[in-house]
């Protein structure tokens, strides 16, 4: 695959990550050796980054959207997002309150569709 869609799946940044990495695509053999047995370029970049934005909005608890409507477009390492944690800047409180309220709404529509799938279905006539 290429070393984009492992970085990915990695959950790094490509543009971080080694030349040699960079260079070549990636076998699944691989990548399965990247998961189980990180090397130290992989640890030292998944612990402070800087990270892609599913990553910065998954520490966030917001949603890439809302990254992007906050013009958090840059990628973030974990002392700027630790420091954004901390400052609780308006637009974060408010991205995740959004946030929440769309993955509860979310939840709530998957409870109500197994209850219906569930649900025993009269013949209709």
């Amino acid at each position: 695959m290429k070393p984009e869609t492992a970085a990915k799946k990695l959950g790094v940044l490509l543009e971080a990550t080694p030349e040699a990495f960079r260079a070549a695509p990636v076998t699944r053999t691989a990548l399965q050796e990247l998961q189980n047995e990180p090397p130290e370029w992989l640890v030292e970049l998944r612990r402070t980054g800087p990270h892609p934005r599913p990553v910065v909005a998954a520490r966030l608890g917001v949603s890439v959207a809302g990254l992007r409507r906050a013009d958090v477009t840059e990628p973030l390492t974990t002392e700027q997002i630790q420091a954004l944690l901390e400052e609780k800047p308006e637009w974060l409180t408010r991205e995740r309150e959004t946030h929440a309220a769309v993955m509860a709404e979310n939840a709530r529509i998957k409870r109500d569709r197994a209850a219906a799938a569930a649900a025993p279905r009269t013949p209709q006539r």
